[in-house]
């Protein structure tokens, strides 16, 4: 097979369009930064905390709704086991996650002015703490990045027959060099471009494959197909605690993600930043109909009358590529470019995010306050251009492990929901939360986790918990074993702060093994940027000093970050 000449030149033209805006957003940053004398780091990282609720829609919108998001839901739609049902709990618990995070979290975060999600952590907890979670946070952020990218080299390599390191290489070229350029302004416009493109080409689409002459009706293959399994998928009642395991593992690991929280912490107000979450839970949702309707016309297609041929994609292993095979051979071959164009919008919308995500939370929380907290602001920015590149640069390179990115994926997701979500929970809503609490918490929810087994990780259960089973000689966990830890990790952080805060109050153990200075803890830490909140800070001080019997762990909810 050649290459596709036309379809090259379209990508070609797309990359340009993308790159073309991302310049143009960094002159209105620029523009912008002298307007307002804002500081380097906080016009690149947050864009002066003053994108309008129309572009923060669309840049929260477009960073969740990535390559993986349109190939995965087109997967799991064509995939027998998975089918409708499954589908749905996955799109669901991703528009959940912004229901959830407008609830909880974009108001708190907003009000505080945090530049990161760590910051909340850095006040209380102190500087090493924070800088463990700041590495998790970047591990999270380099393994999306590649598995993102693993999508893209799959689409554009089966329609423009181009190399898979080729088109992975020139893609993260392409965002960098704009990330590095404009911040996060330019990551924001060119998101805007970026979601159209994928609401315009999915939709465009989506007729041409429904009305192929391979293919039957979808709605009489949803319950009875002859030439695969019906694409309603296969409803067990056994599994109704794994579902809901997955929603709300869903849902609620992807606040642990910074990239979440970039987008309403650069919001122009706390109000816009919840209404942002609002509306993109429903965009969300409505992106999610076009790859479902995808899968479901590449279930009921008869691959032996195409120019695929026999046998199926499932049965040739290939369901993983179902999107690009379905679109290269049930659609014109300029739709398969336009939906090609699609997969690189997504791709790039979502590998900007975590470009500039990463180099927020190591700039931040890692070199400013803890490495260099001495920097200058010149220091500063280029800090920031170099994480960008190295980010992007680690995390294409690690596309070459195509299945152990995907197994670092698996494990980056869990962290964020079983490690990074309570923490955030725990620090934000509940004052007794400590040090020795947080720490305590990562165990438990650690060791529970991997006592309760996976099979993805080839680890056998240690705990059986209620419905565990042996099936074809593997032990299958039917209970919620994730959300059992997650919630596990959240008692173990309350009880355990609680137990060792009474401890060192009531003097019954001495002060000199409080190494993360709990007692010390009679008021909030300083603001960590000057806002104007040192003299209050120092007032606190003042009060406290005349308040000996004040409690450790005082309310995170008065704080400023």
């Amino acid at each position: 097979m050649a290459v596709n000449i036309p379809g090259v030149i379209a990508m070609v033209l797309f990359y340009l369009l993308v790159l073309g805006t991302g310049i143009w957003a960094s002159f209105k940053s620029k523009r912008e930064q002298k307007k307002s004398a804002a500081t380097g780091m906080d016009m690149a990282l947050l864009g002066n905390r003053n994108i309008s609720w129309v572009v923060g829609i669309f840049t929260m919108t477009a960073t969740w709704v990535g390559g993986g998001f349109i190939a995965g839901t087109t997967e799991m739609m064509y995939t027998p086991s998975m089918g409708l049902i499954w589908t749905m709990v996955m799109v669901m618990a991703y528009s959940s996650t912004f229901i959830f995070g407008g609830l909880l979290f974009a108001k708190p975060m907003r009000e505080r002015n945090c530049v990161t999600m760590m910051e909340p952590f850095h006040i209380k907890y102190g500087k090493v703490l924070t800088a463990g979670l700041s590495l998790a946070s970047l591990f999270l952020d380099v393994i999306w990045l590649a598995s993102t990218l693993i999508s893209l080299g799959a689409v554009m390599s089966v329609v423009l027959d181009l190399s898979f390191t080729v088109c992975i290489w020139i893609s993260a070229a392409i965002a960098i060099i704009y990330t590095l350029l404009g911040g996060l302004y330019s990551v924001a416009y060119t998101d805007v471009i970026q979601l159209v493109l994928i609401f315009i080409s999915m939709w465009l689409c989506v007729p041409f494959v429904l009305m192929n002459p391979y293919s039957l009706d979808i709605s009489q293959t949803l319950m009875n197909n002859t030439l695969h399994a019906p694409w309603i998928g296969a409803p067990d009642l056994k599994k109704t605690w794994i579902m809901i395991d997955d929603f709300l593992f869903f849902a609620l690991g992807n606040l642990g993600c910074q990239g979440f929280h970039q987008r309403t912490l650069s919001a122009s107000s706390p109000t816009t930043a919840k209404f942002t979450c609002f509306v993109a839970a429903f965009i969300v949702f409505v992106l999610g109909i076009p790859p479902i309707l995808l899968g479901a016309a590449a279930a009921s297609t008869d691959w032996n009358l195409t120019t695929y041929g026999s046998p199926s994609p499932y049965e040739r292993g290939e369901a993983a590529l179902i999107l690009p095979i379905t679109l290269q051979h049930l659609t014109p071959s300029f739709l398969a470019i336009i939906g090609t164009g699609c997969v690189a919008a997504a791709v790039m919308s979502s590998c900007d995010s975590t470009l500039l995500s990463s180099a927020s939370v190591f700039t931040s929380n890692i070199y400013k306050n803890v490495m260099r907290p001495q920097a200058s602001e010149r220091e500063i920015r280029w800090v920031i251009r170099s994480s960008v590149v190295v980010v992007g640069l680690v995390g294409t390179s690690l596309t070459n492990l195509k299945n152990s990115v995907l197994l670092f994926w698996f494990i980056g997701a869990e962290i964020a929901y079983i490690l990074i979500f309570p923490q955030l929970i725990c620090v934000l809503y509940f004052n007794i939360s400590n040090g020795y609490g947080a720490v305590m918490g990562w165990l438990v929810g650690l060791t529970l986790r991997l006592l309760s087994g996976d099979h993805f990780l080839g680890l056998a259960p240690v705990i059986h918990f209620p419905g565990c089973t042996l099936e074809d000689g593997v032990y299958v966990q039917y209970s919620p074993v994730r959300t059992i830890a997650m919630l596990s990790a959240i008692a173990a952080i309350l009880l355990f702060s609680f137990l060792v805060s009474m401890l060192f109050n009531k003097d019954l153990l001495p002060e000199k093994w409080d190494v993360l200075k709990v007692k010390a803890q009679h008021s909030p830490q300083p603001p960590l940027a000057p806002m104007g909140g040192a003299t209050e800070h120092n007032e606190n001080e003042k009060l406290n000093g005349n308040n000996p019997q004040a409690e450790a762990s005082e309310p995170m909810i008065t704080t400023k970050c």
